[in-house]
Order: C-alpha cells, then sequence, then structure tokens
C-alpha cells in the first residue's frame, strides 16, 4: 500500500511554492501519492499568470542568485513536474466563487472541488502538511 501526503497551500509567497512543490514533487519521486488543495492565496501557485511572477520577499533578493546557481526549477517548471508525476492539484472552490475566478485561470490539469473533494484524499493521509 502507497503512501499518502496531504498538503494544504493557503499562503501564496514565491518562498511557499517551493515549500509546497519541493515536498510534493519529493514525496511522488518515492512513490508517494500526492495532493495539493490550494485555498486563498495559495492559488497564485497554480495561477496562469501569478506563478510565474511571484515577487522574491523584500529583502531576500540575494536568493536568486543562489536559486539560480543551484539550478532550482522556475515555479511554472516544478508545477509542470509536480503533474507529470501525478500530484493531484486541487483548486479550491469556495475560494474561487468568492474571487469570482474560473478553471480556466489556472494552469491545465487541475480539479476544482470544495472542502470535502480534499478531504476525501486527506482521511488517510499518513501525513497532512499546511504550507
Amino acid at each position: 500500500m502507497s503512501r499518502k501526503l496531504a498538503i494544504i497551500a493557503s499562503n501564496g509567497g514565491l518562498f511557499d511554492a517551493y515549500k509546497v512543490f519541493n515536498v510534493a514533487t519529493a514525496a511522488a519521486a518515492t512513490d508517494q501519492e500526492v495532493a495539493i488543495f490550494f485555498t486563498f492565496e495559495g492559488l497564485n501557485l497554480i495561477h496562469k499568470e501569478a506563478y510565474s511572477q511571484l515577487p522574491m520577499p523584500e529583502g531576500k533578493e540575494h536568493y536568486q542568485k543562489g536559486f539560480e546557481k543551484a539550478n532550482v526549477p522556475a515555479i511554472p517548471e516544478l508545477v509542470e513536474m509536480a503533474q507529470e508525476m501525478g500530484v493531484k492539484l486541487i483548486g479550491c472552490q469556495m475560494t474561487m466563487d468568492v474571487m469570482e475566478l474560473e478553471k480556466d485561470a489556472f494552469v491545465d490539469g487541475i480539479e476544482v472541488g470544495g472542502a470535502v473533494t480534499f478531504l476525501e484524499f486527506a482521511k488517510d493521509a499518513d501525513v497532512t502538511l499546511t504550507f
């Protein structure tokens, strides 16, 4: 039986994106089943326009050279890698309704669902994380 990892992504900054997708792809690479539930600002991490221009946190600009030197992929590449590895990306329907966002504003291949959709996956997850 494979292990399951459930992640809630509720923050939408660049460092949040790296944390979410680094953990998700690492788990997927070790044959774990992974689902990420994107809610509120976390939707930025899969939004077609926002995810490619997440700002470096103020005062942390010096990390940019480190990311480049370490060959860390950009967030769009990490999203694509996660999807190729079978990570399930779930956009929060309620948040999308509140923000008046449609599914086509997000990367292709996401699911849209409410908390119940995520909870159905998470109920028997071995690990649940929130970023």
